[in-house]
């Protein structure tokens, strides 16, 4: 796969070439200051999969960049590096694969590149047998809200919190070795060693046997001081969303209906109750994934109109992050629209004092001036 980078940080196109060179399946085909440049660059090299985007960058943003591509239709995946977190809603809204904070890290380098070349994997030759029997005994794994996994023959019912954790640890980095010091330090952090090894091979055993009920026991393979987990041909419920998520693109009144039901795949933050420590990046990335693509949503069902659809979602967004400034506006807009004078005041002043309540600070200026906007336009419109 050819990737570019794009960054005004000559370092960072060192660092990142050398952290890319470890994986054999990516070729770094260009490294570019500005996105002038990339964007000439690309024109000529169609064959360009991936480009690692710096957002901050003087002579045109990352997050334009990304947008001219799309405007234009040239379509490499997107992967965003910034040192700001604060982006990565409108990241997201772009159709980005990922969103790397820096300083960027092997191992979270190396899930971005599996999450890469994972999407562009050929379509599947017809089925063997051997391939049909696979496909017949495959895995369903409810990640979002709940953890559960199950098969054709069952729902596996695990012999510990532990055998659970490894299972979920091993399926976020799902086909990659992961060395047992890894699992180690991440899982079994704070206890001693020859306790904490005694614990992982316990776990190890643990987890193959509540998975050999539903035919999965050999998904756990061991080799080289470490472990994996071969799934083929699984349904993971989170994959699943995010594909979904990336092929509607843009959305638009012609995609809202299907966007509707996407927006049910996602039934509750990663793992639900399970809070793993570990997994708290994937989590937030997942969460500002799902926030993006409804706050998308409610944008074009209140352009169509259907205030009733667009309140559901918001009461949704609400209910998980009541200090979420983007929903409250969208809230009160859509009380503009509905003519709900009263509704849209009592939205504002609660949020305001929300905010001092919680954190001590007033709404920003942008929401006082919409406020009024909408205040405004609905005075002028009784007279």
């Amino acid at each position: 796969m050819k990737v570019m980078l794009v960054d005004d940080e000559p370092v960072m196109h060192l660092i990142m070439r050398k952290m890319l060179e470890k994986h054999p399946e990516i070729e770094v085909a260009g490294t570019f200051s500005d996105s002038q440049a990339a964007s000439a660059f690309l024109k000529e090299n169609k064959d360009v999969e991936l480009a690692f985007v710096d957002i901050s960058m003087p002579g045109g943003s990352g997050l334009e960049f990304a947008s001219r591509l799309e405007d234009e239709r040239i379509r490499p995946q997107v992967v965003f590096v910034t040192s700001h977190k604060d982006y990565a809603l409108e990241a997201f809204e772009l159709s980005a694969l990922d969103y790397l904070i820096k300083p960027v890290t092997h191992e979270r380098l190396e899930r971005t590149v599996h999450r890469a070349l994972k999407s562009r994997k050929p379509a599947q030759s017809p089925p063997t047998e051997e391939l049909s029997a696979a496909i017949h005994n495959r895995a369903y794994i409810a990640t979002l809200g709940d953890f559960s996994v199950r098969s054709d023959k069952g729902r596996a019912k695990w012999i510990s919190s532990k055998s659970a954790e490894l299972f979920a640890y091993l399926l976020l980095n799902r086909g990659r070795w992961i060395s047992r010091q890894r699992l180690l330090g991440d899982i079994f952090a704070g206890m001693i060693g020859s306790n904490a090894e005694k614990y992982l091979n316990t776990t190890v055993y643990q987890l193959r046997k509540s998975l050999e009920p539903i035919g999965l026991r050999e998904a756990v393979r061991s080799e080289n001081d470490g472990y994996a987990l071969e799934l083929e041909h699984a349904f993971v419920d989170y994959e699943e969303f995010e594909r979904r998520t990336a092929i509607l693109g843009k959305l638009h009144a012609g995609n809202a209906e299907e966007a509707a039901e996407v927006e049910k795949a996602y039934t509750g933050e990663l793992f639900g109750s399970k809070s793993y420590v570990w997994a708290i990046q994937e989590r937030e990335r997942l969460a500002a994934l799902y926030t993006a693509f409804v706050l998308e949503a409610v944008e074009v069902l209140l352009e169509l109109p259907d205030l009733a659809a667009a309140s559901k979602l918001l009461a949704k967004l609400h209910a998980r992050d009541p200090l979420d400034e983007a929903v409250v506006g969208l809230l009160m807009k859509k009380h503009g629209q509905s003519r709900d004078k009263k509704g849209l005041t009592a939205q504002y002043t609660d949020y305001v004092k929300l905010l001092n309540k919680e954190l001590g600070i007033k709404p920003s200026k942008e929401l006082l001036l919409l406020y009024d906007s909408l205040v405004s336009g609905l005075n002028d419109g009784a007279k």
